[in-house]
């Protein structure tokens, strides 16, 4: 039996039925389907421009955050004319760009957007991103760690966004000039890891395997590669807070805020404020690290 049909909305000349508005998603923060449409649309300027051209994998919770989920990578079928997809390793996936689509995949509980970090078509990065993963659930030296991590990417000359997960951890942004290859970031990402574990043993590892890293946490340079995927910038998390995943000042890291202060009922709030403060930052001298490398490296 179908799910009953109790309206539907008009976008960009789109009809989008609307399913179920009064299912509560997020209980807890009171969040129903109705009310995560209207934060979607809130989300969209933001949320699109880090989801654009790329291969996009969605976690859908049908029945709220407490119920099963399922991870979609292949588009569904049926679906409207007007989702775009593009064909990756034999799965095709939504290319998301419009609002219209955003909201269609809301409307199907889609709660969490991770794209990947490549372009739809291409094998290169579209920005850095290090991945601060805490082994405890509960993890208070969260914002230390981000803001040890930033230091030492200032000292090598390049700014950075920190963004929380939405989730327990951290990620911290570097855009880059197109051209630089993945492989090419990691070397530097191993760098950057190799050089905050010496320094700080008890506060980060490079272990992989979560069963061996106590309680430090995880220095992840592995996760940005192709064809892997981070929750993106403005994503909703299926949290009972409702939380989104934010970009923040490292000021506001210095005075460690919580991954939990933002969330789908003060984010517009919140973009009103600052905007989208991984735009403000202009692409890297990354080149410049690559080039000490390999002079370091080469023999003389």
């Amino acid at each position: 039996m179908g799910r009953a049909v109790k309206g539907t909305i008009t976008i960009e000349g789109h009809e989008i039925a609307i399913t179920n508005p009064d299912k509560p998603l997020w209980p807890e923060a009171g969040v129903t389907k109705a009310l995560y449409l209207r934060k979607l649309a809130v989300l969209a300027p933001f949320l699109l421009k880090y989801c654009h051209q790329r291969l996009l994998t969605v976690i859908r919770w049908p029945h709220g955050i407490h119920g099963d989920f399922f991870y979609q990578k292949n588009a569904p079928q049926p679906r409207p004319d007007y989702i775009e997809t593009a064909l990756h390793d034999g799965i095709e996936y939504i290319v998301l760009g419009k609002l219209p689509q955003l909201l269609w995949l809301g409307n199907q509980a889609a709660l969490e957007f991770h794209p990947s970090l490549h372009l739809a078509g291409s094998q290169l990065p579209c920005e850095w991103m290090i991945d601060l993963d805490p082994s405890r659930e509960v993890e208070p030296r969260i914002m230390e760690a981000a803001s040890i991590v930033g230091e030492v990417l200032a000292s090598l000359g390049l700014d950075s966004v920190p963004k929380t997960s939405g989730a327990t951890g951290v990620q911290i942004i570097v855009p880059i000039r197109t051209g630089v290859t993945f492989d090419e970031l990691r070397s530097i990402g191993l760098l950057v890891g190799q050089f905050v574990t010496e320094k700080h043993p008890h506060l980060f590892t490079l272990e992989r395997l979560k069963k061996d890293r106590g309680t430090a946490i995880y220095f992840d340079y592995l996760q940005h590669y192709q064809g892997k995927t981070l929750a993106a910038p403005y994503t909703p998390r299926a949290r009972p807070g409702a939380t989104v995943s934010t970009p923040l000042t490292w000021e506001e890291v210095r005075q460690d805020v919580s991954p939990l202060d933002y969330h789908l009922l003060n984010i517009e709030e919140r973009l009103n404020q600052v905007g989208d403060l991984i735009a403000k930052v202009p692409p890297q001298p990354i080149e410049n690290i690559l080039q000490h490398m390999r002079t370091k490296a080469s023999p003389t």
